[in-house]
């Protein structure tokens, strides 16, 4: 018999853009939704006095290499990445992982970093982002049952969906291709300025 899940839903929020941040994480505490967050992203949140785990709560791995690792474990992405199945739920019920249900997340500025004067290769180098890029394919890959947002002028939209009940597929769908295409043009600034640098 496959073990039923807390139906406490779960977030992560990995972002480095952190406007309307606050307001929309409120928003979903309100909705009694439980809150993951890494590095700055979660120290705001606590700062501002809302509930939240560290990423390393969930991992049972800490931040390491200056924080270039953080949510690449498979505590996180198994819970992405799992659909609505029972053989899917057996294997998480086996790694004591949860299900991640929405994933916020926006990318290390690479563009605004290489258009500064005297920007140096290995500048540009550190703001090439794994993770954040990760965290968006998986769950826009997972769009059936899981909810991207990389862009902030979405939160409104997704904060009234889940207060009405849940994200509807033909939104979690076009979030889903609005992170593709987030990470194919992020993937192409870096590929244009890496090329250029030969």
């Amino acid at each position: 018999m496959v073990q039923s899940f807390p139906m406490k839903k779960r977030a992560i929020l990995s972002v480095f853009d952190k406007i309307e941040l606050i307001s929309f994480a409120q928003g979903l505490v309100d909705l009694d939704w439980e809150l993951i967050a890494s590095g700055g992203t979660s120290r705001l949140l606590r700062e501002s006095n809302l509930p939240v785990l560290d990423v390393a709560d969930v991992t049972g791995a800490p931040e390491m290499l200056g924080g270039r690792v953080k949510t690449l474990h498979p505590a996180v992405h198994g819970g992405i990445l799992a659909r609505d199945t029972a053989a899917d739920q057996a294997d998480l019920t086996a790694q004591s992982i949860r299900y991640i249900d929405l994933v916020v997340c926006n990318l290390y500025p690479f563009t605004q970093t290489i258009a500064q004067p005297g920007v140096t290769l290995a500048d540009a180098i550190e703001q090439i982002d794994i993770g954040g890029v990760t965290l968006l394919r998986a769950a826009a890959k997972n769009f059936a049952r899981v909810t991207v947002v990389c862009d902030p002028n979405d939160y409104a939209r997704v904060l009234t969906a889940l207060q009405t009940g849940d994200v509807p597929e033909m939104l979690r769908h076009e979030l889903a291709v609005k992170a593709f295409a987030h990470t194919r043009d992020y993937d192409t600034a870096i590929t244009a300025y890496l090329a250029a640098q030969e």
